[in-house]
This record gives C-alpha cells, structure tokens and sequence, in this order.
C-alpha cells in the first residue's frame, strides 16, 4: 500500500477525526454482529495509547438525511465503551455547536462518537447543492487536526467524511484496517500467486460483469454459482426453467464465456443443481444436470459441481470469492456454498473473501478463522478488484 498510515504521524496532544464503519445491525438496541466494531479497535487503541483524543465518524443505515432516533449511534458508543480502556462519549449531533463542545472539551486518551454522518444530506451530497455539501465536509474537518479512514467498507464512495473531507485537514491518512484490506486485495491485483482462482458467485451477472472481465486478466479459472450461473446456461443453449436469468445480458454472457476462452481462463459453470418446484425452504426439491425442468428453479449448485469446484481450489495459491453458491441461508440450499467454504479453509492458499455474503456465509459455516482475509467492504472489494480508483482511498497521502 503506498499510502500513509496513523503510526507515520505524532499524535501526541492531537485530536484525531477517525472515519469508522459501525454500519452494524441492531435489533431492539441490541448489536447483533460486533464484526465491524471489532475490526477497527486496533487503530482505536493505538490512537488513544499514542497521546490524542480520539473523534469517531460512521454512517449506520439509510436514514436519508433526516434525523432518525432508529438510527443513532447511540448504541453502539454504549457497546464500544465496553471493549475499550478509555471513556467513550456520544455526540449529541453530528456537526453545530454542541457537537464541537464536546470534541473540544476531550482529554487524550478519550473517545466521542458523532452522531450519524447521513443524519445530514449533505454527507452523501445527493439532495443538496455541491456547495452544501462542501461546508458539511468542512465543518467535520475542523474537529480535528488529523483525519484517519479506516472504513474500508464506504472507501469507494465519495462522501463528505470518506473523501471530501481531505480538502479541510492538513493531515489524512490510512487506518491499520484499511492498510490491511489494501495490502491483501492489493496484492491479489498486482501480483498474485498461481494457480488464482475466483470463486464469482451471487444473484446477477449485471453486478459481476466488470469484475469478470477484470479477473479474467488475473486468474487462471473462474467458478460460477449463485443466480448468476442461469444467465450463462441459458446463453449456451441450456434449459433454465423458472431459475433467475438476466435475459436482457445473454448476449453479453456468450461474449464474457468467448473472451474466457480466448485468453485461456478456465470459466466453470456448475454441471449438476439442485432445483426446487418453488422459493421456500420447505419446497420439493430436485437434482438435475445443466438443464432445469420447466416449472422448477435452481436454487444451489449441486454435489457434483461442488465437488469439481472444490478440485479446483485445492490446487489454487490465490483465491478471491465474492458471492454465495445458492440461496445458503435456507438450510437445503446451503450444501454448495458450505462446500465451497470447506474446500476454502482447507486450502493453503492466500484467501481473500469479499465481503458481503460471502462473509455472511464463512461465518455461519464457523470457518471465519481458516480464512486469510475476511474483508469489511462487499462493494469497495468488488471495485478495487475492478480497477477502479477508490475515493476514500485516493484522498489519502501518499507514502
């Protein structure tokens, strides 16, 4: 990473205006997946350990600019105060006067928590002028004297606290999670280990479709499951039945699978599914080939496939997998995705899970621990594993 981390920086007396992803769920004021949190305790405590006060920034939810209570952090400062050794404070507001009084009035060695970023409009700049959005970013700056991002997870979006922001502080740099998302999809990019392997999986090819055609530059084979898998089936003259199929992108399908074949890349899709009559995790269900019967819809890869995919990964010493194999969350179409888990944590490999469901699914398969990266940004993977500049991140000074 050729970017610039919080331990290249005196912090000694400094307040430090942290952009944190505590975008976590809640059920009745209840966290119910610390994940996040957890993630970014390590720049907190060394923030807090090396001599400043410490001012934390997130987004939670889509309160679309209005002041929502269901939305406060509230919550989770009370839940932070717990795993740290330092007194945690929560803003009344995000930016105003009673916000800065607070910020100001902090010793080194103690925490605020602002109130959440997208309570204003202007933090995402879509429902206000530019110059709105400009003074938003401003206003934030001027809480601190030096700005870390270590939200990884919004760092492709060009918000008020995720890149704005960087005009109004003298000093921005990476936080240690950041510095760990980048150095590990970094070196998949540039200079990854042979066999890779890109495990693609999810609803939609529309979604996937750049970083297909970016990986294809990368790895030697590609595996394909989840919804995505019909749209190629049925683009090489397959039989799909009621299963989910972009039909508007079967052009494009037959395009991606040519320039596969073209440059080499191995693109498996799953030879054998498991179908179901209907989407519900009681209905009738069915093994087939490649081809599914009318009136079912194909809801997993199958046993067989799984089995191919997992040959595949035994022999990789890069793996990227973003997306699940089948609707894992029911538990007779979790087989695939589980298998595939399984057949990731046992490889030696450096393994790199892109966020998103994916993560949702190494955790439920208890795994999490067997995986080299488990990254925070579902979104922000999938574009910097397109090539795309991310605006968090460009920000940032460089080394």
């Amino acid at each position: 990473m050729n970017k610039k981390t919080v331990r290249d920086v005196d912090l000694t007396g400094k307040r430090v205006l942290m952009r944190v992803d505590f975008n976590v769920p809640i059920t009745d004021g209840t966290i119910t997946d610390d994940t996040r949190i957890q993630a970014a305790l390590p720049s907190i405590k060394y923030v807090i350990e090396n001599g400043a006060s410490l001012v934390l920034m997130s987004h939670l939810g889509r309160p679309k600019g209005e002041k929502k209570p269901e939305f406060s952090l509230a919550p989770v400062a009370a839940y932070l105060d717990g795993l740290v050794d330092a007194p945690v404070k929560m803003a009344p507001d995000t930016i105003g006067p009673d916000a800065e009084a607070l910020v100001k009035s902090l010793a080194p060695g103690e925490i605020c928590v602002l109130e959440n970023t997208r309570f204003y409009a202007q933090e995402e700049g879509k429902k206000c002028t530019p110059e709105e959005h400009e003074a938003f970013a401003k206003a934030l700056g001027a809480l601190g004297d030096v700005y870390v991002n270590d939200a990884f997870g919004t760092a492709h979006r060009a918000h008020a606290s995720t890149a704005t922001i960087c005009k109004y502080v003298a000093t921005c740099v990476a936080g240690f999670l950041m510095e760990k998302e980048l150095d590990y999809l970094g070196t998949a990019v540039e200079d990854p280990k042979h066999p890779f392997v890109a495990i693609i999986g999810g609803a939609k090819v529309s979604g996937k479709l750049e970083v297909l055609l970016s990986l294809m530059e990368k790895v030697d084979t590609i595996l394909i499951g989840g919804g995505m898998a019909y749209t190629f089936l049925k683009a090489q003259g397959h039989e799909v039945g009621n299963s989910l199929v972009e039909n508007d992108l079967l052009g494009v399908a037959r395009d991606t699978l040519a320039a596969a074949k073209a440059k080499g890349v191995g693109f498996l899709l799953p030879c054998d599914n498991l179908a179901a009559d209907k989407f519900d995790a009681d209905a009738a269900t069915q093994l087939t080939g490649q081809d599914i019967p009318k009136g079912w819809m194909a809801l997993d890869i199958g046993p067989e496939a799984a089995a191919e995919y997992a040959e595949e990964i035994a022999q990789a010493r890069t793996i990227v997998w973003n997306g699940p194999m089948g609707c894992f969350e029911m538990p007779a179409f979790a087989p695939g995705t589980m298998t595939i888990c399984k057949a990731v944590a046992d490889s030696e490999a450096t393994s790199i899970i892109g966020g998103g469901d994916s993560v949702s699914a190494v955790n439920k398969s208890g795994l999490a621990d067997k995986m080299s990266h488990i990254s925070t940004g579902g979104g922000a993977s999938l574009e910097f594993l397109e090539g795309k500049p991310l605006p968090g991140v460009t920000a940032l000074e460089d080394k």
